[in-house]
């Protein structure tokens, strides 16, 4: 067991870092810009070093100062979190090279799936449905463009080096070609430290449905079902939810086995989310394989009774996924609710992944709650002058990194919260977090509140007649702006 771990990053997963790291005995060592020592889960660590000013560059995204705090507090292993390092290859290969365990994927699996164009190249060798993408667009903007356009028109461009909505630039007609190649290259270059981009048949409408797996060193690899993130805005994810609604079980459990199975075959050692578009007509389109945590890993907790954050961790330290997962009772009895309690069941075959044709063990949704306009969706940075989260309740979880008083910053993603709710059924999950939401007092910023409430109670969502611009329409309809005035949030 390690005994000291220093964490990469901040805000919410920053939270959870520390709460599994003190649960399992662990030394948590937060490596923190400036802007974030005031932030209340600072406390919570059992060391702290600042990495330097609030510019990601200065701090969270400057390899050698991370590197160097770690080793300064002794830790032994680094977690990178989401975001910032966590896809990076270069910075895996320095942190084992300084003798430090990378807790993530190996340098070599990052290198693929870290980035986007080659991870597809193997995806497609390997069977898996995938739309027209063209290889890193190379040479003057103007050799880029007619290589993007090759593909058709309407496409997205996207960064090669990461994810997270940050730098993907739908285009529909060449006019905006070499404008969105400008932008999505400088959002890419400040975001991973990569202005490396790519271009992509875009799918209009699709579901965004993924796939979760956790594998180990010794080539075993087991899914966890799957999760709907189909309801964005600025291509972001804002409600997640695991299972996903009205599409055949049948199908889901075999696009997640097909999943495990092709990251096995490549060697994945960690977790990983295999991400899919899918549509009525043409089914899953695999998108790309995420090598890290996500923020929507929450969802999948609740419905597997599975801590992903310490299964990262025990997967590190050289653990076996299926050691890992039977201490959680994995895979649930058919019919059980194992998500519901304490997770704990027996009878099961290690390794064995039957009992998982009925799906996640009730169902979990997640509502990311932003310091933002929730018209135009743009970030609303300022000081939180009243932050009173809902009072806790069976079947309700709420990771912050902020309270009463605090800052929130130009510098980062505005996320102020994530709000799980995990209940018996779909329709129980919109009840609880549309009370939930209702509950939830913030002021001194502008927040999404009000147009997650909304969302709560809009027909096509509700019908789980889901696609990814679900959020745009919802935002277009009659009188939007005066319901979520009468909100009052």
């Amino acid at each position: 067991m390690f005994q000291k771990v220093a964490i990469a990053n901040r805000g919410a997963v920053a939270v959870r870092l520390i709460s599994t790291l003190r649960e399992m005995g662990v030394e948590s060592l937060l490596l923190c810009s400036e802007a974030d020592l005031k932030l209340p889960y600072v406390g919570g660590a059992s060391k702290v070093e600042v990495l330097g000013p609030a510019a990601p560059r200065e701090s969270y995204l400057n390899q050698e100062r991370v590197i160097q705090a770690a080793k300064k507090l002794k830790a032994e292993a680094i977690h990178p979190g989401w975001g910032f390092l966590s896809e990076d290859a270069e910075f895996a290969r320095k942190v084992i090279s300084e003798g430090l365990a990378f807790i993530g994927p190996s340098p070599e699996c990052l290198a693929i799936m870290g980035h986007k164009v080659s991870a597809r190249k193997k995806m497609a060798e390997l069977g898996l449905p995938i739309s027209p993408s063209t290889e890193e667009l190379t040479g003057t903007p103007e050799e880029k463009a007619q290589k993007a356009k090759a593909i058709g028109f309407p496409l997205m461009i996207k960064p090669a080096g990461g994810g997270g909505g940050i730098g993907m630039i739908p285009v529909t007609d060449e006019e905006k070609l070499l404008k969105a190649l400008e932008t999505a290259e400088s959002q890419a270059l400040r975001g991973f430290g990569s202005g490396s981009v790519y271009a992509e048949k875009l799918i209009v409408n699709p579901r965004h449905v993924e796939f979760q797996v956790v594998a180990d060193k010794k080539g075993a690899a087991r899914h966890l079902w799957e999760r709907d993130c189909s309801i964005q805005r600025r291509r972001q994810k804002i409600l997640e939810e695991a299972g996903a609604p009205n599409i055949e079980r049948a199908a889901l459990s075999a696009m997640a086995q097909k999943s495990a199975e092709v990251l096995s075959k490549l060697n994945y050692d960690h977790l990983g989310t295999v991400e899919t578009l899918y549509d009525g007509e043409s089914g899953f389109n695999f998108l790309e394989v995420n090598p890290r945590l996500q923020v929507e890993h929450a969802v999948t907790e609740k419905v597997s009774g599975v801590n992903l954050v310490a299964a990262q961790i025990r997967l590190a330290m050289g653990e076996g996924v299926d050691e890992i997962l039977s201490d959680y009772g994995w895979p649930p009895q058919p019919g059980s609710q194992a998500g519901l309690g304490s997770g704990s069941q027996a009878g099961h075959q290690p390794g064995s992944q039957a009992g998982l044709e009925k799906g996640p063990q009730g169902h979990a949704l997640e509502a990311r709650i932003y310091a933002e306009d929730p018209v135009r969706f743009l970030p609303s940075p300022g000081k939180i002058t009243v932050f009173r989260p809902p009072a806790g309740r069976p079947g309700l979880t709420i990771i912050t990194p902020y309270g009463e008083g605090c800052e929130v910053t130009p510098f980062y993603d505005p996320m102020i919260a994530q709000v799980i709710v995990h209940t018996q059924d779909r329709l129980g999950s919109l009840k609880m977090m549309s009370e939930v939401l209702a509950e939830f007092e913030v002021a001194g910023i502008k927040t999404n509140i009000g147009f997650l409430r909304l969302m709560m109670e809009f027909g096509p969502y509700v019908a789980g007649n889901l696609h990814t611009g679900l959020a745009d329409e919802l935002v277009a309809s009659e009188n939007y702006k005066a319901r979520l005035e009468a909100l009052k949030c």
